[in-house]
């Protein structure tokens, strides 16, 4: 019987390459994000490569379609081991004087309250399968601030602080809480946007950064650290590219 491993934001970038990996690791994928067009393409690539997975519409900032998410869980037919909460995103790079409030809501609903609704109503069938592992996909924003970023970085903060209070209170159950926290990833979409789809804004920020993370590198950590016997927490991983050595510190070329 396959295990179920469900990935929320499918739909590109970390969660779609999350979702590839999972399921080449033999994990049968619910593949959860908005755009559901997206997620029906993914679905037949996995298919079409022997893997196995299934489109779930979701937007984790709606509690009705959250328990639509934990309904087709229920219906998948095999135990629900795996939850990576990958849902997220930045917008803006303002100064905290002069932020947008509807961004920084934006961001703590998707980051922050899409992680608290999407664990909770996953958590009694991770529980229940006698060995669940809860993934955060948090950010070294989590951990580190910069100028321009406090909306982001109070989101990535804030899920950081979900991730570390849950492993407390989950300990002596058979659950386990890890947070992959990456650096500089290029993906399709994050920065395009954080900048409203200014491309020539999205493109300065790798300007320069010869190999960035891809999402696939990112996918290679979570399926590693959930793939790892079930007595093994790996409870933070930090991954950044060689050229970052630091939020503020990056190689650049040219």
């Amino acid at each position: 019987m396959k295990r179920v491993a469900i990935v929320t934001g499918a739909s590109s970038g970390i969660g779609a390459a999350t979702a590839r990996r999972l399921a080449g690791e033999g994990f049968h994928v619910l593949a959860a994000a908005r755009r559901t067009d997206r997620l029906v393409e993914l679905v037949a690539e996995i298919t079409a490569t022997g893997g196995s997975a299934t489109a779930v519409s979701c937007d984790v900032t709606s509690d009705e379609s959250v328990a639509g998410l934990a309904r087709a869980a229920q219906q998948a037919g095999a135990p629900v081991t795996v939850l990576v909460n990958n849902a997220g995103g930045a917008r803006g790079l303002d100064p905290v004087e002069s932020g947008a409030v509807g961004d920084w809501q934006w961001m703590y609903d998707v980051n922050v309250l899409g992680t608290l609704r999407v664990t909770q109503a996953l958590l009694p069938m991770l529980e229940a399968s006698g060995a669940g592992t809860i993934v955060v996909v948090s950010s070294t924003a989590g951990f580190t601030v910069y100028e321009g970023g406090g909306g982001y970085t109070a989101a990535k903060h804030a899920q950081t602080a979900i991730a570390g209070t849950l492993r407390l209170e989950l300990c002596g159950r058979p659950v386990r809480v890890i947070e992959i926290d990456p650096g500089m990833v290029k993906t399709d979409e994050f920065s395009l946007t954080r900048f409203g789809g200014d491309v020539e804004r999205a493109e300065a920020v790798y300007a320069g950064v010869a190999e960035p993370l891809l999402a696939e590198d990112v996918a290679d950590c979570i399926a590693w650290c959930a793939t790892r016997p079930q007595h093994v927490n790996v409870d933070r991983l930090v991954v950044r590219p060689l050229a970052q050595a630091a939020q503020h510190k990056v190689h650049r070329t040219g």
